[in-house]
């Protein structure tokens, strides 16, 4: 009786490291293809990254972090965004 009890934690753990890798390699590709964006629009986000601390839960759910740019990037940014 305590076995059952136990794997179904086991097996739920398993699902979410799995979600939880997903969403990590998603957030990954979301940065790479922003910033491909971006450079082909001329614009540089120099600490465009995953947010480390929100990998920091046991569960990770990324947070995509588009830090600072200097002035002339932001401008760009809001022409491209118009």
């Amino acid at each position: 009786m305590e076995m059952e009890s136990v794997k179904p934690k086991i097996e739920g753990s398993q699902v979410t490291a799995r979600h939880s890798a997903r969403c990590v390699e998603e957030a990954e590709e979301a940065v790479k293809e922003l910033r491909a964006a971006l450079e082909k629009a001329g614009i540089t986000l120099p600490t465009l990254r995953i947010d480390p601390a929100s990998l920091a839960r046991e569960a990770p759910c990324p947070l995509v972090e588009l830090g600072r740019c200097s002035v002339e990037a932001a401008q760009r940014l809001a022409a491209v965004l118009r």
